[in-house]
């Protein structure tokens, strides 16, 4: 026999004498379970008290403890939602600035602001500024202390005033120092655009007298063409108008739910009976949907429209301002939209089945006509074929195969 078949013979009870009881674990005597954490929620405000106690009292030089206060308070509530703000009753007594503006509109995060949405013609656009930019400072103040609150104040003003800001040019990637003048935006007609091959149609809002507007605009085009409803830029508005304008489209279907800390959900449907009779209809969003719009994009997607471009801008919010017992005031996210495919808009926002990204460089914005038309002239798949591959795809998650939902499919 070989030397090292003996060696192995000879030293098998020694390795299983150190190996059995790491193998065999029944024999362990049980662990004591260690005691649940507290799961109070508010078991952390006697910390708070002591941390600021320790600052009062050890901090070399002297601490304005209301702005320490005031920082602490904007940022629990900062990190609630970005959205949230924290008024000082000295915030609540300033002057009201003005209803002018730089024709821009800014969602405030962390320590920066980012630009989701340019009015085509007012100050900002003529001097570059695009949708996706960051504003890093507003007349010379940076913006992490600023609460959402104060960064859309500090926007506004007079007619003729200016806003100097700190902007990083997202095109050149360079920052640049900029001066605006405040203006007033003028409500935008409905962009018609006819094609040979298509019509495209572009809402920049959806306030009041939009699903009128946007009724006589289709009654205009040639209903055998496909229809491009294009809300990259629209800004705002009202959800009863976002709501007809679904129903022009899709029917009497589900058009948003709205859910509220201890109150029932409240489920919207879209308002009037089917008329935009097209051969296609497809939809374009964009970082600058914003609001109703998403909400409008969401409802017609779960209709089986096809969507197209990139997520939108995750607004679809409403804040109420709470008056605190010192004199300030909280501006909460108190109420939370859920698109009819079940998207939380005021955190993931919309996204669209077909990813069409802005180009940047040379041009600011490709044409996505061609690339929505080129999807369109493709056969859908039948459902028959569709359920069966869901399936796989479950079983496949469930095994752990996949570690995401499947994603928007990027057609550029």
């Amino acid at each position: 026999m070989h030397q090292r078949t003996w060696l192995s013979i000879l030293t098998f009870p020694l390795v299983a004498a150190f190996t059995y009881p790491m193998v065999v674990r029944h024999s362990d005597p049980p662990r004591k379970e260690s005691k649940p954490a507290n799961q109070d929620p508010l078991a952390g405000l006697s910390d708070i008290q002591d941390v600021l106690a320790l600052v009062r009292e050890h901090y070399v030089d002297a601490p304005d403890m209301g702005k320490v206060i005031a920082g602490g308070i904007q940022g629990t509530l900062e990190r609630a939602h970005p959205l949230n703000a924290y008024l000082s009753p000295e915030d609540l007594r300033l002057p009201d600035p003005g209803s002018a503006d730089p024709g821009l509109k800014l969602r405030k995060s962390q320590i920066y602001a980012q630009v989701i949405a340019v009015h085509p013609n007012g100050p900002a656009a003529k001097a570059g500024v695009h949708v996706g930019d960051i504003i890093r400072k507003l007349d010379g103040q940076s913006l992490g202390p600023m609460s959402a609150w104060t960064v859309e104040r500090s926007l506004r003003g007079i007619e003729g005033s200016e806003v100097t800001m700190l902007w990083y040019d997202g095109m050149a990637g360079t920052t640049k120092k900029l001066t605006l003048k405040r203006g007033k935006n003028s409500r935008l007609a409905i962009g018609i655009r006819k094609e040979p091959t298509a019509s495209v149609v572009t809402l920049h809002d959806l306030e009041a007298g939009r699903f009128q507007e946007l009724q006589a605009v289709l009654n205009t085009l040639d209903a055998r063409l496909p229809l491009v409803l294009d809300l990259r830029q629209c800004v705002g508005g009202d959800l009863t108008e976002a709501s007809q304008v679904a129903g022009l489209f899709a029917g009497k279907v589900p058009f948003l739910t709205i859910q509220e800390a201890g109150k029932p959900e409240r489920v919207l449907e879209a308002m009037g009976e089917k008329k935009a009779a097209f051969a296609k209809v497809a939809v374009l969003t964009g970082f600058g949907s914003i609001g109703p719009a998403e909400a409008l994009a969401a409802a017609l997607k779960k209709q089986s429209l096809p969507t197209f471009g990139e997520r939108t801008a995750a607004m679809g919010v409403e804040r109420t301002r709470f008056q605190l017992r010192t004199g300030g005031a909280a501006e909460i996210v108190n109420r939370r939209w859920v698109g009819a495919g079940g998207e939380k808009l005021d955190r993931q926002g919309f996204l669209p089945e077909f990813l069409i990204r802005a180009q940047r460089g040379v041009k600011i914005e490709e044409d996505p006509l061609p690339r929505i038309l080129e999807q369109l002239e493709k056969k859908p798949i039948p459902k028959a074929e569709v359920k069966p591959a869901m399936h796989a795809f479950k079983q496949n998650f469930d095994r752990g195969r996949f570690d995401r939902e499947p994603r928007a499919r990027e057609i550029v």
